[in-house]
């Protein structure tokens, strides 16, 4: 491979959110193909702070001065929701990559929007669904396409944390706020994907904050022709997540399925057979260590260099959203 493509994606960063300092940006700097070299904020005070925390060699005032930076490649956008089309376009205008967080849009209409700039631009985006490039989630798929558990008929996913604040963006409805949007969108992420199909059917429960107006409680039965996705999530109970796939013939518990720690190893666990429920036989798959978003970073940056598709198809996030907006329908009616 000669030196040209083989030096790391010079990327930088629209926004000093907590996903992107405390988890994203650190596994971006280190994997192999990224280089993350300037951040920006509304406030360059703060992008300041961050990049000389962070090691970031350049610090904007503005989203629109960093994407004027004519060496920076790629950018990845944390910012809320709503703003993800505004800064996506923005960037593509620019001719920066986009990688750009879950939920891709606020609709399934605007990400279509967001894909139609980005290919006119010629440049690659991609909804940052980080967990399903981690090993544990290729070891998850790798198990269930040789059959260890026969036929997948039905998941069940839970996906949970508590936050009551009012000025968090998470719980406000303007800014595309709600269990579903920010949550839920993993368990149905996590069914199309090992599915391989769209929902023939969806039936669904929503509670919502009488103060907020966001959906806190949020469950869902997604059919599959037959199979069934089944799951909650929510913004106001205890800390949880877990996915559970039973087949015909054995079950797989994904331990931590989507806020998977990079600084030690993760499980799989195999029940098949024995005397269930009280001593079934289980088997336990390791995997090891892995930071998810340094897997992301390097798998999109190579697909840049390498001028090849990206891993995970924007096109997947028209799909996810067009399943959210069904579940958000079928619950009033």
């Amino acid at each position: 491979m000669d030196a040209v493509t083989s030096d790391p994606v010079r990327w930088g960063v629209l926004g000093c959110a907590n996903i992107a300092t405390r988890k994203v940006i650190p596994g971006m700097q280190q994997s192999r193909w990224s280089r993350v070299d300037a951040i920006a904020s509304r406030s360059l005070e703060n992008a300041t702070s961050v990049a000389r925390a962070l090691g970031i060699a350049r610090a904007y005032g503005s989203y629109e001065a960093l994407l004027e930076d004519p060496a920076i490649e790629a950018v990845y956008i944390p910012l809320p929701n709503h703003l993800h089309a505004e800064w996506t376009l923005a960037a593509a205008g620019a001719g920066k990559h986009v990688l750009c967080e879950k939920p891709l849009a606020i609709s399934s209409s605007e990400a279509r929007t967001m894909i139609d700039g980005c290919n006119a631009a010629g440049v690659k985006l991609m909804e940052a669904f980080m967990y399903r490039l981690h090993p544990l989630w290729v070891e998850v798929r790798r198990l269930v396409a040789e059959g260890l558990i026969g036929d997948l008929l039905a998941i069940q996913s839970f996906f949970s944390y508590r936050n009551v604040d009012p000025a968090n963006i998470r719980n406000i409805p303007e800014y595309g706020g709600g269990a579903l949007m920010d949550v839920g969108c993993y368990p149905v992420n996590v069914a199309r994907m090992l599915f391989a199909s769209e929902p023939s059917a969806v039936r669904s429960s929503i509670r919502r904050d009488p103060t907020f107006g966001t959906d806190v409680v949020t469950s869902a039965i997604l059919d599959f022709e037959g199979r069934h996705a089944t799951f909650t999530c929510s913004t106001q109970l205890e800390d949880d997540q877990r996915v559970e796939l039973v087949g015909t013939t054995g079950r797989l518990l994904v331990e931590i399925p989507f806020n998977i720690p990079p600084d030690r190893p993760t499980r799989v666990l195999h029940f098949a057979g024995g005397e269930p429920p009280v001593s079934p036989n289980v088997e336990v798959h390791e995997v090891g260590p892995a930071d998810q978003y340094g897997v992301q970073a390097d798998l999109f940056s190579r697909a840049i260099r390498q001028n090849s598709a990206v891993p995970t198809d924007p096109e997947d996030a028209v799909s996810n959203l067009r399943v959210l907006e069904r579940i958000f329908a079928e619950a009033k009616a």
